[in-house]
């Protein structure tokens, strides 16, 4: 019997495991122009790092479902 993994099955898990740091990555630059929106421009009523923080959220949760919506096609 062949015990080597599948080339595919590999890449599969480097695909899961990139998944979280490209969260991360992309939350943390929303909430870094949040907050430097929030400094450059002041508003009582307006919270730049909040909006964008929820909007960094959004298109985290979006980039994970597209990814693995393609590693099932690949299968």
């Amino acid at each position: 019997m062949d015990n080597k993994p599948n080339k595919k099955q590999a890449s599969k898990w480097l695909a899961l495991i990139n998944i979280p740091i490209q969260m991360g990555a992309l939350i943390f630059l929303f909430a870094y122009l949040g907050s430097w929106l929030d400094e450059k421009y002041p508003s009582p009523k307006v919270y730049y790092s909040k909006i964008l923080v929820m909007i960094g959220v959004f298109l985290a949760l979006y980039n994970v479902y597209r990814q693995v919506n393609e590693i099932n096609k690949s299968q």
